[in-house]
């Protein structure tokens, strides 16, 4: 033949798009591939090809759904549209003919007739079903494409509703972290000028204050810009993988004493009770220390900012097994049943944002929103797990929440040097 015969094979199996490309090619054969329903739909109209041999069982639009569609497009409804397909029964064999195929061939393929096979479909083949048992599986081919339709609409409603939800985090993001960056920023600016109005003073001659002030508000908005920038840093090397952890071991009654001791402010100014039971009668735990501090901060920091000033905050904890469950339990606004299980995702803050407040540990105070996230992130590189349970609705009283870390008391070796 002067110009090769186009043959489109449809298939998301490698070995099968190999071996037939393999038996057709020296043939004379143009083998063109798609490894799934779209592309090969957009393929078929691109070569517009002699035959068309269909897997069954595809990845998105399956074979008979394919086959409906192509048949519905001019130029494709003489062409022979042949099932290549693994399944035998003569049940598939009926529905793949009332959907529009022309054939049905089985897998594995007879090298030494497929190719009189598809020469016999492209001179004129065909394989028909009587009317009667082609309008039943016609029937039933409509049915189950109705169906599957209701389920994408469905699929494609949810997916909508959560890209909304998640264009407002984004959103709300922004706007958080515009908050959190406009505070310690106008410090910045304020001390600054007073600075340069001090020097100003003393090159005139006028004596120099105490300028350990000026520094001090200059540093606190220093310092507020570094956390959050390390808050951001932090949950993009969770989100990607990427946490380093220095596994050493650890006695987790002394890393919760370091906790108490930087919020022993905090909890003078708002009245709030902090226990620890328990926890010195564990043993030690490997793990990074660095990391669980974080991780800890901050899911103690969370209890600190949704407990009114004069709750209570109790941290305990129990072996279990080979691991270790430590609990922080508040007294506070509890988390209503609606948002238990989103706590932790980025960027989540229970609450409006316009009600936020620049102040990290007062009641309902601020934060970008990454706190839990990131202990979520830290506590599953260590081979832990985090959760989360409340006794109230989305009504007072206050009936608190607490949250539970399990970690395994050992690490595996390989972890101890390389990224989790």
């Amino acid at each position: 033949m002067s110009l090769k015969t186009r043959v489109l094979y449809i298939e998301d199996d490698p070995g099968s798009q190999r071996l037939v490309s393999r038996v057709l090619e020296p043939a004379g054969f143009d083998v063109f591939l798609a490894d799934e329903g779209l592309a090969g739909i957009n393929l078929a109209r691109d070569v517009q090809p002699d035959l068309i041999l269909m897997d069954i069982n595809l990845p998105g639009l399956n074979g008979r759904e394919i086959t409906t569609r192509l048949r519905g497009l001019p130029y494709f409804a003489g062409v022979p549209i042949i099932a290549l397909t693994a399944n035998t029964s003569s049940q598939h064999r009926e529905r793949a003919l009332a959907a529009g195929c022309d054939g049905y061939l089985t897998k594995p393929i007879d090298v030494a007739t497929f190719r009189s096979e598809i020469k016999a479909f492209l001179h004129g083949r065909r394989e028909e079903l009587a009317a009667p048992d082609k309008l039943v599986h016609l029937e039933r081919h409509a049915q189950r494409i109705v169906t599957r339709l209701e389920d994408k609409i469905r699929q494609l409603e949810e997916a909508n509703a959560r890209l909304r939800e998640l264009d407002r985090l984004k959103s709300d993001f922004i706007a958080l972290v515009s908050h959190e960056l406009r505070t310690p920023l106008t410090l910045l600016e304020g001390y600054a000028h007073l600075l340069d109005d001090t020097l100003r003073d003393a090159e005139s001659g006028d004596p120099l204050p105490d300028l350990h002030l000026l520094v001090d508000g200059l540093n606190v908005g220093v310092e507020r810009i570094g956390q959050v920038i390390s808050e951001i840093i932090n949950a993009s090397r969770i989100a990607s993988g990427e946490i380093e952890l220095a596994i050493r071991p650890i006695l987790l009654h002394e890393l919760v004493a370091y906790i108490i001791d930087d919020i022993a402010d905090v909890l003078a100014q708002r009245n709030l009770r902090f226990r620890v039971l328990e926890l010195e009668s564990l043993p030690s735990i490997e793990g990074d220390p660095h990391h669980l501090y974080t991780a800890f901060s901050n899911v103690v920091g969370n209890a600190i900012k949704y407990t009114p000033d004069g709750g209570a905050i109790t941290v305990s904890a129990r072996q279990v097994g080979d691991a270790v469950d430590v609990s922080v339990a508040d007294t506070g606004i509890g988390i209503p049943q609606a948002q238990a299980g989103r706590v932790f995702e980025q960027f989540h803050v229970l609450g409006e944002v316009e009600h936020h407040t620049t102040s990290k540990s007062a009641f309902k105070g601020g934060g970008i929103g990454l706190g839990l996230t990131i202990a979520r992130g830290i506590i599953e590189a260590h081979r832990g797990r985090i959760w989360v349970g409340s006794a109230t609705g989305e009504q007072p009283p206050p009936q608190g929440a607490t949250f539970h870390v399990l970690l395994p008391l050992r690490q595996p070796a390989a972890d101890n040097t390389g990224n989790c």
